[in-house]
């Protein structure tokens, strides 16, 4: 533990348990992440979606902490720290960086489509929720209600909280009318997009965002999310104060 913050560090994988002695968790990748943070589960499903173990270290961005700002200046995560089959260490970040690396370095299990036209439409998406879904959504409701109460600095703003609340039925309108139109987010295979919508949505549903009877199409999408062997380790997450719905875990919500 550095006494530089507080940082939990934990095993995620796919074949590797934390009490696998043979197991050299000095060679395994790491993820700095915070829980609940979208673009940090996003990074989580893409690693289990293409079989890669890491090892999880929980970090809250605020505070200080001299061992990440060395890792990464900016100081905000998800970051990605690999060891390549090309060999030497990388630290990867933010999220659009790290999931070409894992693309382009890891290609056994694809996550973008094999046309130039459906990697675009792949890429618009994942910048819209990375982006515009986080301004216009997740800044005003998941870090309004948990970030800020995690940093102890009051009550929720409820004028925030409704102006994300307004945006957010936007939002999902236009998820659930592409969802109409198509078997994933992105078009007829499943993509990024799919990582990324999962992994926002999951944050709100965490803190009872989300009328799932208002977008039936999405919903039904959702359920097949979290029935995937990728997002079963999201949907145990607890955080310490905030209590997650019933129905968090359930594929047949």
């Amino acid at each position: 533990m550095s006494q530089n913050g507080s940082i939990e560090r934990h095993l995620y994988a796919q074949g590797v348990s934390s009490r696998d002695d043979c197991y050299d968790f000095r060679l395994m990748r790491t993820l700095y992440h915070m829980t609940l943070d979208p673009m940090s589960r996003m990074i989580r499903i893409v690693l289990a979606e293409k079989g890669l173990p890491a090892r999880l270290v929980e970090l809250r961005p605020w505070e200080e902490n001299s061992e990440f700002a060395s890792i990464n200046p900016a100081g905000d995560i998800p970051v990605l720290i690999d060891e390549p089959p090309t060999g030497g260490e990388l630290s990867i970040s933010p999220t659009t960086a790290i999931i070409e690396y894992l693309e382009e370095v890891y290609p056994s299990t694809k996550l973008h489509p094999s046309t130039a036209a459906g990697r675009a439409e792949v890429r618009r998406l994942v910048m819209w929720i990375a982006v515009k879904f986080e301004r216009e959504v997740i800044d005003l409701t998941m870090r309004e209600r948990v970030d800020k109460k995690l940093m102890r600095l009051g009550p929720a703003d409820y004028d925030r909280l409704n102006q994300g609340a307004k945006a957010l039925d936007w939002h999902l309108d236009y998820f659930d009318w592409l969802l109409e139109q198509r078997q994933w987010l992105a078009g007829e295979v499943y993509s990024f997009a799919d990582a990324a919508a999962a992994a926002s949505l999951s944050s709100l549903d965490y803190i009872s965002a989300i009328d799932w009877q208002k977008c039936s199409a999405l919903h039904e999408w959702y359920a097949r999310m979290k029935s995937r062997p990728s997002m079963r380790p999201l949907l145990k997450d607890r955080v310490d104060g905030v209590t997650p719905p019933n129905h968090f875990d359930d594929p047949d919500f």
